[in-house]
């Protein structure tokens, strides 16, 4: 199945909170998830309590939306997580954290995950020096990631304007001068925009 091209305020609607996927008309008055909370769909208001699996897998697709990721590569990160020493929500969680695209946007950037992940595949950015044009290309930490020369001047504008709504999370050093990103940490998890029940996705594929 192709990505999702229809509306994207329904899909904020659909999981009753903003995913931030419209960049400035999610923090404006005419955000549809403010002016209509409800679910989309004729029976909206009629619809039964939510069973325990319909809790799991609507946290799961909530998680999918926020980052742009179909299942397949979602289910990647999962079982890469679960191989990984630690809580394994957490580690799913900073795997898509230091996706080249989310860094972008978490920097300010972009106004949204979508430009981002647009902005790098179109061959804008480059990491440490050389040109990477894959959005889910995982930073690390003390990586380099900067506006290419070329497209320096065509760019800024954009990301100026971007820059002044969204805040830097501690683990990015951003430069607005150089248009340059520094990955000076490991993400931190407190520091997401959404509140995300990660046990919740665990024990969705857990099944």
């Amino acid at each position: 199945m192709g990505r999702y091209a229809g509306p994207k305020c329904r899909i904020c609607r659909r999981e009753g909170v903003k995913l931030f996927l419209r960049g400035d008309r999610c923090y404006s008055p005419q955000c549809p998830v403010a002016k209509r909370p409800q679910v989309p769909g004729q029976h909206s208001r009629f619809r039964r309590r939510a069973s325990p699996y319909a809790i799991r897998i609507r946290e799961k697709q909530k998680l999918k939306r926020i980052y742009g990721v179909r299942e397949a590569q979602f289910r990647r990160y999962v079982e890469a997580g679960k191989k990984w020493k630690g809580v394994t929500g957490e580690a799913i969680l900073k795997s898509l954290e230091k996706r080249l695209d989310n860094v972008v946007y978490r920097a300010g950037f972009a106004h949204s995950r979508n430009q981002a992940r647009q902005l790098v595949g179109h061959g804008h950015f480059l990491v440490n020096g050389r040109l990477t044009d894959v959005a889910s290309y995982a930073v690390a930490e003390g990586d380099i990631v900067e506006v290419r020369p070329q497209s320096r001047d065509k760019l800024r504008p954009q990301i100026q304007a971007a820059s002044e709504r969204r805040p830097v999370p501690s683990w990015l050093a951003r430069d607005l001068e150089g248009l340059r990103i520094q990955v000076s940490a490991e993400p931190s998890v407190e520091e997401l925009e959404q509140s995300i029940k990660m046990n919740l996705i665990v024990e969705f594929y857990s099944r």
